[in-house]
């Protein structure tokens, strides 16, 4: 597998009225084509900051990424995010919040619902393209989220801790939501999670960081057959190997 992903040395301090604050400290980690990376930590250590300088969105203080072999400069078409709020047009419907990245991009109205009624489709939300946000439930908003996501056609999806707001059985529906989306239509994808369980569920690999500032301290090739299985003997015994070792690390 080709890394697509490459952060070599990353490193991001924000000067503040106090000084200067290190959130990400000499980060190191590769991202395969087509992987699922999810990178787990606990709250409030610079997992957002990492995922917005990979998208461009804030510049590094020191180190290197790139993406697909070109260093990242700045914010790209080739790169899609799906935050944890998910920030939808609330003027537009589920058709048009879908579909106005690809008429962004250029496409002609008729492909671009063409594209975007793929992606509804592919989320389940046949027959709610006429729907606002406010008349969909969190877990439907985040459905949206993704295929607005997807509609935009990145190589790269960065996902920010998407799930976190839900409520726990919408939670696990729009995990195993995720991982059928992405069967189907692969992409790179890296997570975002403070969940040990979620980590274990969706990823090909796991990488463990700290604390702010935060750095990596371990990584975990999660080889479970899917779909996974919460209770599964295998699944239990690694969850309890990630929390001895994130205890050991704090």
């Amino acid at each position: 597998m080709s890394n697509y992903v490459e952060v070599r040395h990353v490193s991001k301090t924000f000067k503040t009225k106090r000084g200067t604050n290190e959130v990400v400290r000499d980060v190191n980690f590769s991202v395969g084509e087509n992987e699922l990376v999810v990178i787990f930590g606990p709250g409030q250590c610079g997992k957002t900051t990492l995922l917005n300088l990979i998208a461009g969105l804030e510049p590094v203080t020191s180190g290197e990424i790139e993406v697909a072999g070109k260093e990242v400069e700045k914010a790209g078409p080739d790169r899609g995010m799906v935050y944890q709020k998910t920030a939808l047009f609330p003027w537009m419907t589920v058709m048009g919040n879908v579909s106005y990245g690809p008429v962004s991009c250029g496409k002609s109205k008729k492909e671009a619902r063409e594209i975007a009624q793929h992606y509804i489709d592919m989320v389940g939300l046949h027959g709610f393209e006429d729907s606002f946000p406010n008349q969909l439930s969190g877990g439907m908003a985040q459905r949206v989220g993704i295929a607005r996501a997807y509609a935009n056609r990145p190589a790269l999806l960065l996902m920010d801790e998407p799930f976190g707001h839900l409520d726990a059985q919408t939670r696990y529906m729009m995990q195993e939501e995720l991982i059928r989306v992405w069967d189907q239509e692969k992409r790179t994808i890296l997570f975002v999670t403070n969940n040990i369980e979620e980590a274990i569920y969706l990823a090909d690999r796991i990488i463990v960081i700290t604390n702010c500032p935060t750095t990596v301290k371990g990584e975990y090739t999660v080889d479970l057959p899917r779909p996974r299985v919460y209770t599964n003997r295998d699944f239990l015994d690694l969850r309890a190997r990630i929390s001895e070792f994130v205890d050991k690390s704090l």
